[in-house]
């Protein structure tokens, strides 16, 4: 067998980052990216389905789901709650 390529997020990304329009698309949905990535991570770290962490929350599954499919638009105070249930700090950074 032959040599197995392998391309990774961060290759495409790299690649995808050199045309002006989608950098600067990237740019403005970075923070809602990370925001859903680390939820997603330490809800899956906590073994939490997204309706487990909702209940704890006194809200509903669908507000899980916008958050870690980027479409929602969380609250401070909420952020707050979700850092405090899956015990982690809440951090942010201007730059």
């Amino acid at each position: 067998m032959g040599k197995q390529l392998i391309y990774t997020f961060e290759d495409d990304l790299k690649k995808r980052l050199k045309d002006p329009a989608f950098k600067k698309a990237w740019e403005e949905s970075e923070p809602e990216y990370l925001i859903a990535t680390k939820l997603i991570e330490k809800r899956l770290a906590k073994r939490l389905s997204q309706r487990e962490l909702a209940k704890r929350l006194n809200t509903s599954q669908a507000v899980i789901s916008r958050l870690e499919t980027m479409q929602g638009n969380p609250t401070l105070s909420l952020l707050k709650r979700i850092a405090k249930i899956l015990g982690v700090r809440l951090v942010f950074q201007l730059k």
